[in-house]
């Protein structure tokens, strides 16, 4: 028989092989911004155009290459980190596998100028699909500057497939923070379409922080640092206040490296027991430092999964460190009262705690409290009135009880029925010897209205109304979300907009990313009701909001506005409108425990049987019950 296996050409093999580590243009980012830190650069620019897919530049002023280890570099496995097996228990450097140029190089156009800063000349190389077409000294910088071109060009289908610009910035946003965040003390630049998203120079830990998300996040942060002999811990952790249910500032790092570790994750929640809301995480920034010989991570292409040999050990570290630091929160005022005429808050120490006197009380030990009279030792300023104990049996068995008018005994002539759970003050008259049984001749009323309401609010979160069949009870919160819904998406349809003005414009800062969706759902927005403008670089004035909207966190809208536009890329237009119309309508919807009068209770229902889907919301959830005259009958069984 024919033999059929065979070994594949290299073009191929650095084809297939490129496949695990360059999925997408931040992962070529990623694996040249490593390989520049390992060169010892103290500044790196990323220059990129069309999110990666023109143009991935990446310039540093590192120890740069020789001629011979500049074309050496681009060979498969050829590396500077490792002479053997024995050296991957060790590692201390981002990159060691020397697969990342050569997978770069089978699937990009490559152009590298490199000099060493000892040398006169440097050397210029440039790579097409994995074959070499030029090599020749070169008058450039000391360090390296990498440009990839036409990412996937020899590779149609693989970049047929790569999504929209924004997403694909967004994926390199995140890639290029995870390094950022962990060496602030290299400066870096990235710049995307000629347009400077990120400018950081070098800087401390938590300032690297602060300029990355804003000088919003500084009091927010809680310090960690802790040292025992299993690990090395520092970092922050946020204010349980500031959780969010899609959290994008968490951050684990070991050794330099970012990682995702959900077991220490759980470790870091767990720190928080019964002080986050419901399906909330909070933010955390947390730094690792462990012997080498104790992790490896070598067990995923993109070496974001680290096993520990001792993450048992580590794990209640973790959990006592946060404990630790959100205590210290709990304990120390965050705010300093400086200002005259403030109070000044001291924590207590143990001198002063030793010096504290018990209080004192004084008790009359002559007063009566069923003494009255000028020799009474207490009298209240309406117990100077005698009451008249005899008239309230006056006319008892004719039924015609006449409360005392004037007294401490005075009986209320209005009844609050909110401990019934209906809405409203009903005028409470006791009824005469003919009275009947139904409610209006036993007295019983609205205050102010002639006949009583056809609707009722129970525990000021459900609307109940008589029907043919029964009772109708109608979810308040829900029946709004579903108005404001069908709303939102008509204005939409219609390109019409109904909005009012702020007194005082709102200044938006967003990331790069941020900024990017927002001018892609600006016009959008503007049919929501808001009326929002450029306001500089990743910046923007937010001058009007949904006629709606009273009393809301502008800032908080938008970026749930955002929020939605972000989960639904990818996703049909019509899609991503709807959950931008359902999360607005969420947020300024009725909420439960809000008291409605009759009114307002009638216009909610009929808005609601206005709407052609008004028996659920538009993500799927109930809005009306109804309980049934048989539902009755069996309840008095």
């Amino acid at each position: 028989m024919q033999d059929i296996i065979h070994l594949l050409p290299d073009s191929v093999a650095n084809q297939i092989a490129a496949g695990e580590v360059v999925q997408r243009p931040s992962s070529v980012i990623k694996e040249l911004v490593e390989n520049s830190i390992d060169a010892g650069a103290k500044h790196i620019q990323i220059i990129i155009k069309d999110a990666g897919r023109t143009l991935i530049q990446v310039i540093d002023d590192g120890k740069g290459m020789s001629e011979s280890d500049a074309r050496l570099a681009f060979e498969r496995h050829a590396t500077s980190k490792i002479k053997s097996a024995t050296d991957l228990f060790s590692l201390s450097t981002m990159g060691f596998r020397g697969e990342a140029l050569a997978s770069i190089a089978a699937v990009a156009q490559v152009e590298l100028r490199t000099r060493q800063s000892d040398s006169e000349l440097g050397t210029l190389i440039e790579i097409a699909g994995g074959k070499v077409e030029r090599q020749e000294p070169v008058s450039c910088p000391a360090g390296s500057n990498f440009a990839i071109k036409n990412l996937f060009f020899n590779i149609p289908a693989r970049r047929k497939f790569l999504k929209s610009n924004t997403t694909e910035f967004r994926k390199i946003e995140e890639d290029f923070l995870r390094i950022a965040l962990v060496y602030p003390d290299v400066s870096f630049e990235l710049w995307h379409n000629d347009s400077e998203c990120y400018h950081l120079n070098s800087s401390s830990l938590r300032e690297r922080v602060i300029n990355v998300f804003g000088k919003g996040i500084n009091q927010n942060l809680l310090k960690i640092d802790v040292e025992t002999s299993v690990v090395k811990l520092h970092g922050f952790v946020g204010k349980p206040e500031t959780a969010k249910k899609r959290n994008d500032k968490q951050y684990f790092f070991v050794n330099g490296r970012f990682m995702k570790h959900p077991y220490f994750h759980r470790a870091v929640i767990q720190a928080y027991d019964r002080m986050l809301h419901p399906d909330t995480s909070p933010d955390y920034f947390i730094y690792l430092e462990v012997d080498p010989n104790t992790i490896d991570v070598n067990i995923h292409p993109t070496k974001t999964e680290i096993k520990f040999e001792n993450e048992m050990a580590i794990w209640p570290i973790i959990l006592a460190s946060v404990k630790e630091a959100l205590g210290r929160f709990n304990i120390m005022p965050s705010i300093d009262f400086d200002q005259e005429g403030s109070v000044s808050f001291q924590p207590m120490t143990m001198e002063t705690r030793n010096n504290v006197k018990p209080p004192t009380i004084s008790v009359d030990v002559n007063y009566n409290p069923f003494k009255t009279g000028e020799g009474a030792s207490y009298s209240p300023s309406h117990s100077s009135k005698k009451a008249n104990w005899t008239d309230l049996y006056n006319d008892f068995e004719s039924g015609r009880g006449t409360p005392v008018s004037d007294g401490c005994f005075d009986l209320p002539s209005k009844i609050s029925m909110e401990n019934y759970g209906l809405s409203g003050d009903y005028e409470a008259n006791l009824p005469s010897s003919s009275a009947g049984n139904d409610f209006e001749s036993a007295g019983l009323k609205f205050e102010g209205e002639e006949n009583t309401s056809e609707y009722f609010q129970f525990r000021n979160r459900y609307v109940l109304t008589p029907v043919k069949s029964g009772l109708m009870c109608i979810d308040q919160h829900r029946a709004h979300v579903r108005i404001l819904y069908d709303t939102y998406l008509n204005n939409l349809r219609q390109k019409r907009s109904v909005s009012h003005k702020l007194l005082f414009p709102e200044i938006l800062e967003l990331m790069p990313s941020e900024s990017m969706i927002l001018a892609d759902i600006k016009e959008d927005l503007q049919y929501f009701g808001f009326d929002i403008c450029s306001f500089g670089p990743n910046s923007y004035s937010v001058n009007g909001v949904p006629s709606e909207t009273d009393n809301v966190d502008v800032k908080e809208f938008i970026m749930k506005m955002i929020d939605a536009a972000k989960e639904g890329i990818g996703k049909a237009k019509e899609q991503v409108l709807e959950s931008m119309a359902l999360s607005l309508a969420q947020s300024v919807s009725l909420k439960a425990g809000k008291k409605l009068h009759s009114k307002e209770m009638a216009e909610l229902v009929n808005s609601l049987f206005a709407s052609p889907e008004h028996t659920a919301t538009p993500d799927g959830k109930p809005i009306i019950s109804i309980l049934t005259d048989d539902d009755f009958e069996k309840m008095f069984k």
